[in-house]
């Protein structure tokens, strides 16, 4: 007993002096630096590192942190996405060989054309039913091309397509499909949507029926640089979209259509993780223009510039950018003579910031904002001049310089027929190209004097060899605010003579 007593003793006093031990270093410890002792505190990160007090945190709960259902959401939209099938018809092309040994020293050194035949093509991508009676949008470029238009639904329905208008520029086109009482999904606002916000991916890859993956929105206002001169404003997601997902839907938790899958961003042409989606914002009003007037009536502001933020700005203007103190919206470098800017009190080196209360911090921003408007419209641009900001009214205009609608024109206005010149005339005329015009009836070429047998050399200045060459040019001119087509060449006789095609429609 004593010898427990003992025991118990000695680990008290082991227990006391180990306190007061580590007391007394905590005491030194706290009591400081003069001899070079680490003095310790309690202060916690917050009160190291102060937050800015305008630092809103999600409201949170056991209830709202459930996953999100999407069930409803992808069981509405499967029925109105559908699987787009577009055929190119084998054609009969011209090929310009390479010139050889002989062809500089018995031919013109151009080198010698044959015919190939090509091989039908065949293209799938989806599209998204948006009205009862038919009405189906999908992407320019899962149908460009096409001969034949074929439209399957979810429940294996068939039907053929018919094209109602493209736009190259914001890679969207129109379908029309006869029937009615269509699966619809109803279009939401792409402009609320966040950062964060849960959606679908819904299409037909791999030639499936309706296919739905998840993710989140990564980015808005993405700008990739795919189609060249088109308008992008592209949302970013991390839902799956692969091959065949084109023209297909972006939908929110609500069902709610709130983009068109366009573009997946790939070193391998499979999903790595990068999906990006035209936003209904710009969807709604080119289809609507599609449907109204055939083509899409655009709004151009009438300046070239560049993002602030870019980082592939030169060092001059990236000194002007600091002058002016900003870091965000579209520096002016050029505003064109005749557009909606020139009317206005618009200059070189404005800052862009805002159109009608909406930030613009980069070009993808600024056309987006500009997409959704048509010519005559007016809009409030915010810029920033002298570090000073103001704000400016513009009417805006078409590619035109006028506020006139533009209606859909398209190689038929020209009431003629072409053919590529056949290698025996060629020779004949010591000619290395050429297009023949094979009939004039009524139309913009009869009115201009042209006649049966003409050979168009150029057009607006361009070398025209095949009327692929004319139908491009054809386009820029029709757009142009002078809207006249001068071709050139000669007669058979030849005699050379020159020709004013006036495109302006009524």
């Amino acid at each position: 007993m004593k010898r427990t007593t003992k025991n118990i003793l000695v680990v008290g006093a082991i227990v006391l002096l180990s306190s007061g031990v580590a007391g007394l270093t905590t005491y030194s410890m706290m009591n400081d630096g003069k001899h070079g002792i680490t003095v310790l505190s309690s202060e916690s990160s917050n009160d190291l590192f102060k937050q800015n007090p305008n630092v809103k945190l999600a409201t949170f709960n056991a209830m709202d942190a459930q996953p999100v259902d999407l069930t409803l959401a992808a069981e509405n939209s499967v029925h109105a996405v559908v699987h787009i099938k577009s055929t190119e018809r084998s054609r009969t092309r011209t090929v310009q060989q390479m010139p050889d040994f002989f062809d500089f020293f018995f031919g013109d050194g151009q080198g010698r054309q044959r015919q190939i035949q090509t091989e039908p093509r065949v293209g799938f991508g989806s599209g998204v039913i948006i009205s009862k009676d038919g009405y189906v949008v999908t992407n320019n470029h899962v149908i460009e091309g096409a001969d034949e238009i074929s439209v399957t639904l979810n429940d294996n329905r068939e039907f053929i397509g018919r094209v109602v208008g493209t736009d190259p520029n914001t890679d969207l086109a129109l379908v029309k499909i006869e029937g009615d009482d269509f699966p619809t999904l109803p279009i939401g606002d792409s402009d609320a949507l966040k950062v964060g916000e849960w959606v679908l991916a819904v299409g037909n890859p791999f030639n499936l029926t309706s296919t739905v993956t998840a993710g989140i929105v990564s980015a808005k206002a993405r700008s990739l640089g795919v189609y060249s001169g088109g308008i992008e404003s592209f949302i970013q997601t991390d839902a799956a979209i692969n091959k065949g997902n084109s023209g297909g839907a972006l939908v929110n938790a609500k069902g709610e259509l709130i983009g068109i899958n366009a573009v997946l961003s790939s070193p391998t042409g499979a999903y790595t993780g990068y999906g990006f989606a035209i936003p209904t914002s710009i969807m709604t009003k080119v289809v609507s223009d599609l449907k109204q007037y055939g083509t899409v009536q655009r709004a151009i502001l009438g300046i070239r510039g560049n993002s602030i933020s870019n980082k592939g700005l030169i060092e001059e203007l990236r000194k002007k950018a600091k002058d002016l103190d900003v870091v965000d919206g579209v520096w002016v470098g050029e505003v064109i003579e005749g557009g909606s800017a020139a009317g206005a009190d618009i200059k070189v080196d404005d800052v862009i910031v805002g159109i009608d209360g909406k930030l613009v911090k980069t070009m993808a921003d600024l056309q987006e904002a500009l997409a959704k408007h048509r010519p005559g419209d007016k809009v409030k641009v915010k810029l920033i001049r002298d570090k000073k900001e103001r704000t400016v009214e513009i009417t805006l205009k078409n590619e035109q310089g006028t506020t006139n609608v533009v209606k859909n024109a398209d190689m038929e206005i020209l009431g003629a027929a072409f053919r590529e010149l056949p290698d025996g005339m060629k020779k004949q005329l010591n000619l290395s190209s050429g297009l023949e015009v094979t009939g004039v009836n009524s139309g913009k070429m009869a009115d201009a004097g042209v006649r049966k047998g003409f050979i168009i050399l150029k057009a607006n200045n361009q070398i025209v060899r095949k009327v692929s060459d004319l139908e491009e040019i054809f386009k820029v001119a029709v757009k142009s605010p002078e809207q006249v087509l001068f071709i050139s060449g000669m007669f058979p006789s030849g005699k050379r003579t020159s020709y004013a095609v006036d495109l302006s429609q009524d």
